[in-house]
């Protein structure tokens, strides 16, 4: 694995395009990869703690595989390069599985979620700001555990906001057998990892829905609303219009980092579908209310 590093402080090694790594995780890597390139197979390594890898260096027995380290990890591939370096076609190995290899985000947005993904490749040019968001949305609407980022040029401070025990920002160039390594290891070192509650009914994984009233629809809903007894269509307008505000200010809040990302595209998520519900309400109370709006056409 080439790496550049320089020493840092508060026991921090600086390396691929200015990632901090403890002394601890460093060193930890090396071992795995000595191990590794003496014959172990990465994933009977990769789960082991430090002082195992050490006792393993010495020529301890590997201990006996538990039922987690069973499966393969499935991943899938955002980016011209890396698609073509991981080769065509469906496929992998005894190990790795690539479920699917995209060119667009939005192809990634849509089928992803049907490929139960551990591991997210994810291709950029540049990581602007702008990317923090997109990153953390494909990996909330994916489902990914983890994603390695492959970038060309990103400065210190994007670099930063990329950091999280989910990801590994790596600056390319970088060959099949390294990628390969990085994800084996980021798939055997899962962990119960702080997240969003996303199984309370909330479908993360389809387009938002539209709205079904646009601001001058809802007006004149709310002034219609004041002729009928019932106050639900003044009431149920009130609400929409909030939710539309709230599902505008979710997309344009600033984020710091990837979790806030994933955080603000699940509120997004989230209020969207209750502002659905919200107006297919209202169109039910329109129509025991007889209420009509008279269209502009």
């Amino acid at each position: 694995m080439s790496t550049s590093c320089a020493e840092g402080s508060h026991d921090q090694i600086i390396c691929q395009g200015s990632r901090l790594y403890s002394q601890d995780d460093v060193g930890r890597l090396a071992l795995i990869k000595r191990l590794v390139d003496g014959g172990d197979a990465i994933s009977r390594v990769a789960s082991l703690d430090k002082d195992e890898l050490v006792e393993r260096a010495k020529g301890a027995p590997l201990p006996e595989l538990g039922a987690e380290m069973g499966g393969i990890c499935r991943v899938a591939v955002l980016g011209d390069t890396l698609t073509e370096k991981l080769g065509r076609g469906e496929g992998g190995d005894d190990q790795l599985q690539v479920v699917g290899r995209y060119r667009d985000k939005e192809d990634l947005l849509a089928l992803a979620p049907s490929l139960k993904v551990d591991v997210l490749i994810l291709e950029y040019a540049t990581v602007q700001p702008e990317q923090i968001r997109e990153i953390g949305k494909l990996l909330l609407r994916s489902g990914a555990e983890r994603a390695v980022v492959v970038y060309g040029f990103a400065s210190h401070t994007t670099l930063d906001r990329l950091e999280s025990a989910r990801i590994i920002p790596i600056r390319g160039p970088i060959d099949r057998a390294e990628l390969r390594r990085w994800c084996l290891v980021l798939n055997a070192r899962r962990a119960p990892a702080p997240g969003l509650c996303v199984d309370a009914g909330i479908d993360i994984s389809g387009p938002f829905p539209a709205p079904r009233f646009d601001a001058d629809a809802l007006v004149k809903i709310a002034a219609a609303s004041v002729t009928v007894r019932c106050e639900c269509p003044h009431h149920l307008v009130d609400l929409i219009s909030s939710l539309n505000a709230f599902e505008t200010y979710s997309q344009e809040c600033e984020v710091l980092n990837v979790a806030d990302a994933a955080l603000h595209a699940f509120l997004h998520s989230a209020t969207a579908q209750a502002r659905s519900l919200l107006e297919t309400a209202l169109a039910r109370v329109m129509d025991a209310d007889a209420i009509e709006i008279e269209d502009e056409d």
